[in-house]
């Protein structure tokens, strides 16, 4: 199965599919008209696009005709072919964009990946297909330790290791790090035997934060995989809004029933699909993206 991407700009989606053969990404081409449109509209995004390749033909470049097609999922679920280019060709395409949006979109989608999100992203992809991921503890706080030693080992010296620092974020205070480790011990002995009781036990592992950065990344692959092995059920990240999530980790310190909800409604049962476990890694990461108008204790720290 060729292995899938999303990527964000200005919050929109562009999605992008690795074909083996080449050796290369692909990225959808109506979703870069679309970000450099800032439209959302399919069928305004397809009409635009056609119109730029017969004024990019009649000025003889041939960008228009060097677009392929692969089978990507449409919003509506179903996969479809769509006009893909590789990178040089969209680099290509923005420079050609009458758009005042094409430079910063040039500047977003050559920034290297050589990072440590980046690097640790990869790794999150690697994760799916790993036989470590067979031998995580489930529910339990070495479990989580398991996971955040994949996701950041190499990457900081304290990948796995429960912090001893206190931190906070938005003026929110996380456990303090003397009394973390009765906390961690209270919160693995949480049931995870129904689905509110899954959503209690990560909402308290939320407030406990036990590492000093990659919590939320960690936690919510931990979240899925207690509900993939209890309930046979997990999250399709790509249904919860990036606001929503954050403003409902906020709230969840006091009441947890707007995350509760939002998660309910974005359960599926594909868990054993490796499309939706990529999807769910990109929301993932992006929802822990710079964000100025939003403080919250849900994001990392």
């Amino acid at each position: 199965m060729s292995k899938i991407s999303i990527r964000f700009f200005d919050d929109r989606e562009v999605r992008a599919i690795w074909d083996d053969e080449a050796s290369k990404w692909y990225f959808s081409v109506l979703d870069i008209v679309g970000v450099l449109n800032g439209q959302s509209d399919y069928e305004k995004n397809r009409n635009y696009w056609k119109y730029l390749k017969a004024k990019l033909k009649k000025e003889g470049n041939e960008l228009g005709s060097v677009t392929t097609q692969m089978k990507l999922t449409a919003p509506d679920g179903r996969k479809r072919l769509s006009n893909v280019l590789d990178y040089n060709g969209i680099i290509a395409l923005a420079k050609v964009f009458p758009s005042t949006r094409a430079n910063r979109f040039i500047e977003w989608f050559t920034y290297s990946d050589e990072t440590i999100d980046g690097k640790s992203k990869q790794k999150a992809y690697a994760l799916f297909e790993s036989s470590f991921i067979d031998n995580i503890e489930i529910g339990t706080v070495k479990g989580l330790q398991q996971i955040h030693a994949y996701l950041f080992g190499g990457l900081y010296d304290f990948a796995g290791q429960i912090r001893t620092l206190n931190i906070s974020k938005g003026g929110f205070t996380f456990a303090p790090a003397m009394f973390l480790a009765e906390s961690l011990k209270n919160i693995e002995a949480m049931p995870n035997d129904s689905f509110d009781a899954i959503l209690d036990k990560y909402v308290e592992m939320n407030v406990a934060h036990p590492f000093r950065e990659g919590n939320g990344r960690a936690t919510r692959i931990w979240l899925d995989m207690m509900l993939k092995t209890h309930l046979k059920r997990c999250v399709d990240w790509s249904r919860i809004n990036k606001n929503d999530y954050l403003q409902a980790m906020t709230s969840s310190v006091s009441d947890s029933a707007l995350i509760k909800k939002l998660v309910r409604n974005a359960l599926t049962d594909q868990i054993d699909d490796r499309e939706m476990f990529m999807k769910g890694i990109d929301y993932s990461y992006y929802y822990e993206e710079p964000d100025d108008t939003i403080q919250t204790p849900g994001g990392e720290a």
